[in-house]
């Protein structure tokens, strides 16, 4: 019964650059799809019960705001509204399928999701740990913030958009890392988050490390959260991405994952970020992101 509902899949696409500061991430979602993901979707059974794009048409404001985080309030409204529509699928007993757009739209799926799940788990795959606030991100774009905005260590907190809970610490797990900012590092150590580093990948293996994911992730949690940027993988894999960092995860790593996480059925949503239309001039980025969704899905290989 479970796996039924999870395949039944709402497609939410969020096109939005904002909380990056480099364009062509608004033309991820649409990257996604001509990649091919409704066919792989409907290959391995999954029934699309809805697709809706979320209105970023603010996107070309151009000016950045004299605040710290920058587009501070077209990301609280991107965030207000990635939130019902996530918040609506799950009301309706569907997988919420969220399609970036920058990594920042993850407030906006945390948002709705803690509406609906009383102890979120949180696995967030990444080459970054999204942890910064206001005072420690040396950038100010958003998508360098919404973990500290979900777990209530920066001023702007998810409890700002109506029916949103913050996360809880003991129910984040970070994999993939590595550029990680100075105050993102101190805040991982004095609040003790579980993250995976690319060496602890290196020295434990992808199986130790996500078998770990799950444990931490889904001890006591009602529903579990993927949230996936595309620049986990190195970039010799998928360059079409904002914020390439050598030394990340392989193909086969980042599949092993995703079929582990599937095998467990414990994710309940999935936010897929970070492919630049511009940048990936093959579309292999959302090529591979199509593959990745379709193995969380259920996808193997016999």
């Amino acid at each position: 019964m479970e796996m039924d509902i999870t395949k039944k899949v709402r497609l939410i696409r969020v096109p939005f650059w904002l909380g990056c500061g480099r364009a062509g991430t608004e033309l991820g979602p649409e990257s996604i799809l001509k990649a091919g993901l409704l066919s792989q979707l409907k290959s391995i059974g999954a029934s699309i019960v809805g697709d809706s794009e979320v209105d970023c048409h603010f996107h070309s404001l151009g000016y950045p705001g004299a605040g710290k985080i920058k587009y501070m309030a077209e990301v609280q409204e991107m965030g207000r509204l990635v939130s019902e529509h996530v918040s609506r699928a799950v009301s309706m007993g569907f997988f919420p399928l969220v399609l970036g757009g920058d990594h920042s739209l993850a407030i906006g799926s945390l948002a709705g999701l803690t509406a609906h799940y009383r102890n979120l788990g949180v696995i967030w795959i990444d080459a970054h740990c999204d942890l910064n606030t206001e005072d420690t991100s040396p950038s100010g774009n958003a998508h360098g913030m919404p973990l500290a905005v979900a777990l209530g260590k920066a001023k702007f907190k998810l409890t700002d958009i109506p029916g949103a809970s913050l996360i809880s610490k003991e129910n984040l797990v970070i994999v993939g890392a590595r550029d990680i900012d100075p105050g993102e590092k101190e805040l991982i150590r004095s609040e003790g988050i579980a993250c995976f580093t690319m060496h602890d990948i290196d020295k434990l293996g992808m199986v130790k490390v996500v078998e770990r994911a799950i444990d931490i992730a889904g001890q006591g949690a009602d529903g579990v959260h993927l949230s996936f940027d595309m620049d986990a993988l190195d970039p010799s894999e998928a360059a079409g991405v904002g914020t390439p960092t050598p030394g990340g995860l392989s193909y086969r790593e980042a599949h092993l994952a995703m079929e582990m996480l599937a095998e467990s059925g414990i994710v309940k949503s999935m936010d897929l970020v970070e492919v630049n239309g511009v940048l990936d001039y093959d579309r292999r980025t959302a090529r591979h992101a199509v593959e990745l969704a379709a193995s969380l899905l259920g996808k193997r290989i016999l």
